[in-house]
């Protein structure tokens, strides 16, 4: 295969099993004009690599969010959590992103609303040293624990918006998600235990208590897991409701606390 032999490209992307075959060679030849490096870039595709960590970026909500290898992929599902979060909120929000990942939908949020706060935070080393990149110079900071632990306590029930897109995989499920995502994501972002809600019952539970009165909690989920989480965030005191996609495949879960 030669550098422009985009038809044999093509070819051995499809026989892998790329359903976008197309899109990804035009991707992969405009990443190099190497010959050589595209041949590791097409053989480590071929292998099961996520395209994203071999171009270094994903592209999410228009933007270009650089992505390390084992650090959580944005997807385009997620598109409707940063929609349904930006149209919750009013002026000059403080916002709060929990379990950013890479921080794509801080990044989005940050191009939608115009914080006076803005952060981030992820339990996993390499998502916040990835999120911190993508967040430079946009006045956030990117906070490394588990949840709410490592925000400073000044802002408990000052926030106006959290978002979250906590695991919610059910831990069952994560050996029948895609391979590109089991073998090669951290286990972390995606595991959500049993029913998949354990994280997302404490990210209701604590954001009740972070949130300033009329602020909104914003999360992915399942759409099977709707009623539950409902239930969970009516007993922590908050006011759920449902978005749903159907082109999107998403469900956004959002809870408003009362005052």
């Amino acid at each position: 295969m030669t550098i422009t032999d985009r038809p044999a490209l093509v070819g051995r992307l499809r026989a892998a099993g790329c359903v976008y075959a197309e899109d990804e060679a035009d991707l992969l030849l405009a990443a190099t004009d190497d010959p050589a490096t595209l041949a590791d870039l097409t053989d480590r595709r071929v292998a099961g690599e996520p395209l994203e960590y071999l171009l270094g970026w994903a592209e999410f909500c228009g933007l270009r969010i650089a992505v390390d290898a084992g650090v959580f992929v944005p997807r385009g599902r997620t598109a409707l959590l940063v929609d349904a979060a930006a149209a919750l909120t009013g002026p000059a929000p403080a916002v709060v992103d929990l379990c950013c990942g890479s921080g794509a939908t801080t990044v989005a949020l940050a191009h939608r609303l115009a914080p006076r706060w803005l952060a981030a935070a992820d339990i996993d080393p390499a998502a916040v040293a990835c999120a911190r990149r993508n967040l430079a110079g946009l006045a956030a900071e990117v906070f490394e624990g588990d949840l709410f632990a490592p925000l400073p306590p000044r802002w408990r029930g000052q926030l106006d918006l959290v978002v979250a897109n906590a695991p919610y995989v059910p831990t069952d499920a994560v050996a029948l998600m895609p391979p590109e995502a089991r073998l090669h994501e951290a286990p972390v972002a995606l595991d959500g235990g049993p029913d998949g809600l354990t994280v997302l019952r404490r990210v209701g539970v604590d954001a009740a208590v972070w949130l300033a009165p009329g602020g909104h909690l914003a999360v992915e989920a399942g759409e099977s897991q709707v009623d539950a989480l409902c239930a969970v965030f009516s007993a922590a005191g908050l006011v759920p409701n449902v978005r749903h996609d159907e082109d999107l495949d998403a469900t956004v879960v959002t809870a408003r606390r009362p005052g």
